[in-house]
């Protein structure tokens, strides 16, 4: 026969029995709430250049719309390596200079053969990266950045951001990036509309412009080093041709702080970009 205080052990384990049952469930609540909010995060970071997607990531503010040209911000410091930016083999110290920092008013007027072949060349600091651009399907676009490296605002500009998780780019084009401003939030001070959404893809070697939304095209973009799934909402305007290895070396490298979204540990610098017609 089972005495009253062994019916009294038996109902008090079978308590705590259920309360662990409660705690174990809570836990696991709670993981799959954190899941879903890091989810949530890598999907706002696949949704910069104010540097995730539809938060941010490939978020390209631009504070300087009003500037003119004549009127530039004052120039960054001369990118150097920082306490942070650990040496990479394959990059070496970026040419001595810094960014002009120009701005304009309105987006420049067309002066590209939209039938006619034509080719960056991205210098960096970790290496040459060559891109045929696609002038018939972002004429705008090409437009834009032919006009930009011709008018050497990309060169000394840091390429700010580096992601190696969930998507895989590389970012550039901010020259407000520096040691105490990581970036994101610089432009050419106009803006442009979309091109190329209809069926877009981010395979490994696009390269696509960063937005902080619809027709917030600026200076910055982006370099997809390994395939990458995205909203057809980035303008791809060129191929990389040559240099895939460099940006994998960088991607390497890894993010400071040992996340997957940030400042890359190479010091990457575009020591000089060109654009040239054939």
């Amino acid at each position: 026969m089972v005495t009253s205080e062994q019916r009294r052990r038996q109902l008090a384990r079978e308590k705590y029995e259920r309360q662990m049952e409660r705690r174990v469930e809570a836990q696991q609540k709670a993981r799959r709430r954190n899941a879903i909010v890091s989810a949530a995060v890598v999907a706002v970071v696949v949704i910069a250049a104010g540097g995730a997607w539809a938060g941010g990531a490939f978020d390209a503010k631009n504070t300087s719309k009003d500037q003119t040209a004549q009127a530039a911000p004052t120039p960054t410091a001369p990118m150097t390596p920082t306490a942070a930016a650990k040496p990479v083999k394959g990059c070496t110290d970026p040419a001595p200079g810094q960014p002009n920092g120009k701005q304009w008013k309105t987006e420049p007027a067309m002066s590209i053969d939209t039938n006619a072949k034509y080719t960056a060349t991205l210098d960096t600091s970790c290496g040459k990266v060559t891109i045929d651009l696609d002038a018939a399907k972002a004429p705008h676009t090409v437009n834009s950045f032919a006009f930009l490296s011709g008018e050497k605002y990309f060169d000394h500009v840091k390429c700010h951001r580096l992601t190696t998780a969930g998507i895989y780019v590389l970012q550039c084009g901010d020259p407000t990036a520096s040691a105490t401003n990581p970036g994101g939030s610089g432009g050419p001070g106009y803006q442009f509309a979309d091109e190329n959404l209809t069926g877009a893809t981010y395979p490994a070697g696009t390269v696509a412009m960063a937005n902080s939304g619809p027709g917030t095209n600026g200076s910055q973009f982006f370099l997809v080093y390994r395939d990458t799934q995205l909203p057809p909402s980035y303008t791809p305007f060129g191929k990389i041709t040559g240099g895939l290895d460099v940006l994998t070396n960088i991607a390497a490298g890894g993010v400071q702080g040992g996340g997957g979204d940030g400042a890359p540990v190479a010091n990457v610098v575009l020591n000089s970009v060109t654009t040239d017609k054939s």
